[in-house]
């Protein structure tokens, strides 16, 4: 197993998952698959254009995939095509990361009433953009990063810890050095 997915979705936040994409790459020799609702164009936050791999409906089989990434994006009640698949992807044991507003596909999916996590959108932001509310506020805690079993969720601040948190998870590197050579010192809680 060597494939890792991530989904790329109109607005996302790519700078929240540059750094953890490029070291599975490149130093866990992971083969990263960009998957979405259709294989159009995606207009990134930061303007950059991704033309995603394949359609989340063209996966049929998940044998071969580690994990599934999700950074953070617009807030979007009606974007649940990911949802099954995370839930097959948790479900199966496998990983699941999300950062920022990412969270909120595993909100819809139903897995944050089962897992502890934390999210970078607000009670307060939800209100402010006048829709649903996605998140299990119960199971939510205020951390940069949470881990709770093969969850991995983190504040759309904290992307570097993101990135160790999942590598390390994921043994990508082989000693403390070699992570700290290859993405550096993180904040500790």
């Amino acid at each position: 197993m060597r494939k890792v997915l991530c989904y790329i979705y109109d607005g996302m936040a790519d700078f929240e998952i540059s750094l953890l994409l490029h070291r599975l790459k490149n130093t866990g020799k992971k083969e990263i698959i960009s998957i979405s609702e259709n294989v159009e164009a995606i207009v990134a936050q930061s303007g950059l254009r991704y033309i995603p791999d394949m359609k989340i409906d063209d996966i049929r089989c998940i044998e071969d995939v580690e994990a599934l990434i999700i950074p953070g994006g617009p807030i979007d009640n009606n974007q649940n095509c990911i949802c099954k698949l995370a839930n097959d992807i948790i479900n199966s044991g496998k990983l699941l990361a999300a950062i920022c507003f990412g969270p909120q596909f595993f909100g819809r999916a139903g897995i944050l009433d089962n897992y502890i996590y934390t999210t970078s959108c607000s009670v307060e932001k939800i209100k402010q953009l006048e829709c649903e509310d996605p998140f299990n506020r119960e199971k939510y805690v205020h951390k940069r990063t949470v881990v709770d079993r093969n969850l991995i969720t983190a504040q759309g601040y904290a992307f570097v810890d993101f990135a160790m948190e999942v590598c390390k998870y994921m043994k990508i590197f082989e000693s403390e050095q070699e992570a700290y050579e290859q993405i550096g010192r993180v904040k500790e809680e």
